[in-house]
């Protein structure tokens, strides 16, 4: 069984680069405070490196 990750919109992508709100959305972040689990894979943990100062992050 794959190591999950539940991944939080903390700070809004308003005002940074159009690429990073297209990450968030990717992530299925569309809302403040919304939360998404998603299986642990090495895309997953870019898309968060990418966008990490946006992000909660915790590993269940």
């Amino acid at each position: 069984m794959a190591k999950k990750i539940r991944v939080t919109l903390v700070k809004s992508p308003i005002g940074y680069e159009k690429s990073q709100r297209a990450t968030a959305r990717a992530l299925g972040l569309t809302k403040m405070s919304q939360s998404v689990e998603k299986d642990d894979s090495p895309a997953l943990r870019g898309m968060i490196a990418k966008i990490s100062h946006l992000l909660e992050v915790s590993e269940e």
